[in-house]
C-alpha cells in the first residue's frame, strides 16, 4: 500500500472511530495531525477536563489559519475574492 492511500484510510479510520465529520478530517489534515494519536485527544470520557476531538480541533485551526474553515475543494487560494465574485477573470474595459 502506497504512502498516501495508508495515510487515506487511516483518516478513514479515525473518522469512523473519533465520529468526525468530513470537515474536521479535512481541518485536521492540513494541521498535520497524526490520526492514529487522535485516540489521546479524543479521551474525554476519562479524562472529563478534555473537550471532545472536534471542540479541540477547531479552535486551533481557527488560529492558525485565520479562517472558520476549510476552503472548498474547487477553490484556488491564490485568487482574491472580487475575482470569484465578479466572474470576470481581468480588469474590466
Amino acid at each position: 500500500m502506497a504512502s498516501g492511500a495508508k495515510w487515506d484510510h487511516e483518516w478513514a479510520e479515525a473518522q469512523r472511530r473519533d465520529r468526525l465529520s468530513p470537515r474536521h478530517v479535512r481541518m485536521g489534515r492540513e494541521l498535520g495531525l497524526n490520526p492514529s494519536r487522535l485516540g489521546k485527544l479524543a479521551n474525554q470520557r476519562q479524562e472529563p477536563w478534555k473537550a471532545p476531538l472536534p471542540e479541540f480541533i477547531e479552535p486551533i485551526y481557527q488560529e492558525r489559519f485565520k479562517r472558520e474553515g476549510p476552503l472548498p475543494l474547487g477553490r484556488q487560494r491564490s485568487q482574491p475574492e472580487t475575482e470569484l465574485s465578479s466572474g470576470r477573470a481581468g480588469p474590466a474595459g
